[in-house]
């Protein structure tokens, strides 16, 4: 039995970041702190809801090793996601900080894709 109630509001919430990330395309107006973000939040809601969606019972954290971590502990099939790992940094280190010349610039199209790829299973598991 899965937490269906809780990954739906979860997906409903991640589509939301989802729908804000695709008018953040103009790096001149959304800086990649801005875009990582909010994918990362978006990243970070479609993995809790996927962790209930197996009735498991997520850390609270915004570390997406730890949550991928959490559903391979679980026997899930994390390797298509594993590209999400980069946006760690945008959870908590680059609000605060400036993205400097050090850090790759995000591929936003590719992040986009990802996450809907991420938003898209997640939502099958939800309806199985």
């Amino acid at each position: 039995m899965s937490d269906c109630k809780q990954a739906q509001l979860l997906v409903g919430l991640a589509r939301k970041e989802l729908k804000a990330l695709a008018g953040m395309f103009d790096a001149g107006q959304f800086d990649d702190e801005i875009f990582g973000f909010h994918a990362q939040q978006a990243a970070e809601k479609l993995l809790k809801a996927w962790l209930s969606t197996l009735d498991v019972e997520y850390p609270l954290t915004h570390d997406l090793s730890l949550l991928l971590e959490t559903l391979k502990s679980k026997g899930q099939d994390i390797e298509a996601h594993s590209g999400l790992l980069d946006l760690n940094a945008y959870a908590v280190r680059f609000r605060y900080e400036e993205v400097t010349g050090d850090v790759l610039r995000l591929d936003r199209t590719q992040k986009l894709e990802e996450l809907g790829v991420l938003a898209a299973a997640v939502e099958r598991l939800i309806s199985e």
